[in-house]
């Protein structure tokens, strides 16, 4: 006798809107096309909206065949462990992988300590590892989301994304130097030379293929230590345990691809005091084992380095105070704080900060220069 499987939300926790299925339609279907038997790992917390989108997603998956296991973990910040359970659980080898946190995912104690090695690339998280290296799942992920963004931001137009996100990417792929400028202050030049640019498109059929829902943002790692300039936080930033809304600027000064210097009010204390506990825990990690011999100082050193450039490109998303969408709203771009995606800048953590409006110029060899932004706004007809 065949088995009868009862869709997770019918028999626990609230009801989902239709609003919701929808939206958790689009993400197994359009997104990740889940296909029958296929095994869908989903890790969230036990807070009410992640909880229902974690639930809406499960029915979605149940719907098309797929065979998901939804795990719940205490909800982690950046500077975190994930729980063992939730680390063991790649060990049964999902092709597909979700994660919908509160907060974060949480770091592998395992993969710190002792990084894991897949044709000579080595991944500090077992997660990476099966997306990156082996590429034996696919992914999204969808750090403290709520259901109102969920709701909203993912039924989008994919093919108009894809093409708007392909556009910037090649724009960047070209460029060995990029100058941002925007009203409130921000006036900063990078190198990209050696640098290849990513898109978050919202495409994750294939194995390796992951980013973020809500979908929609191009985004790239400068040169180490090139970054020289002024960068005015005006949106929104990431701390360790939280995002904010910016309501007194934060103007931080960099020189040589670092910050130099942090000015504003309580928003820039907040940051300040996150990237100083991010550099006292990757001291103590050294101290307990977590961290090999020496690693201490460079993760603490990488703490203030400049490492994303990112551009928004998802027209349904707004700066709401929540990163995950803040990030991918039109006439924004962002920059982040800590590691980069090069994986040649390793520290704690990675702090997302917007700027509104901004002109970027990017600077080609052998071409003329390129704008792909003018006062926040795409050309036509990319826009």
């Amino acid at each position: 006798m065949s088995e009868t499987r009862v869709p997770f939300a019918c028999h626990q926790g609230p009801a989902v809107s239709e609003a919701l299925q929808s939206s958790a339609r689009i993400a197994i279907q359009r997104c990740l096309r889940v296909k029958p038997k296929e095994q869908v790992i989903i890790v969230s917390n036990p807070e009410t909206e992640v909880a229902a989108i974690a639930q809406a997603l499960y029915d979605a998956a149940i719907a098309v065949g797929g065979c998901p296991l939804l795990l719940f973990q205490p909800v982690k910040t950046q500077l975190d462990f994930a729980e063992p359970g939730v680390i063991a659980a790649f060990s049964a080898q999902p092709e597909v992988f979700i994660s919908l946190s509160a907060e974060k995912l949480g770091k592998d104690k395992k993969g710190i300590t002792t990084p894991y090695t897949y044709q000579g690339v080595k991944y500090d998280h077992i997660f990476h590892l099966h997306l990156y290296g082996q590429k034996t799942c696919r992914s999204f992920w969808s750090p403290a989301t709520t259901l109102a963004s969920f709701i909203r931001t993912v039924p989008i137009d994919y093919e108009l994304l894809k093409s708007r996100c392909a556009w910037v990417k090649a724009a960047l792929d070209e460029a060995v130097s990029i100058h941002i400028t925007a009203p409130g202050g921000t006036d900063i030049r990078c190198s990209l030379r050696g640098r290849q640019a990513k898109s978050d498109d919202g495409d994750f059929a294939q194995g390796g293929r992951g980013g973020n829902l809500p979908a929609g943002e191009t985004f790239i790692s400068p040169e180490n230590g090139t970054a020289q300039g002024i960068i005015v936080f005006d949106g929104s930033i990431s701390l360790h345990d939280r995002d904010i809304l910016i309501h007194e600027p934060i103007r931080c000064t960099l020189e040589k691809g670092f910050i130099t210097a942090i000015h504003g009010a309580d928003e820039a204390a907040a940051l300040r005091e996150t990237l100083s506990l991010a550099e006292t825990n990757a001291r103590e990690y050294e101290k307990t084992g977590i961290l090999p011999p020496g690693a201490g100082d460079l993760y603490g050193r990488n703490t203030r380095n400049l490492g994303e450039i990112g551009i928004g490109l998802n027209p349904a998303a707004r700066i709401e105070g929540h990163m995950l969408e803040d990030e991918k709203a039109f006439h924004t771009c962002h920059f982040a704080i800590g590691m980069n995606y090069d994986d040649d800048a390793p520290c704690l953590i990675h702090l997302d900060g917007l700027v509104k409006n901004p002109t970027i110029r990017v600077y080609r060899k052998d071409k003329p220069e390129l704008v792909i932004e003018q006062d926040g706004n795409l050309p036509e007809p990319i826009a």
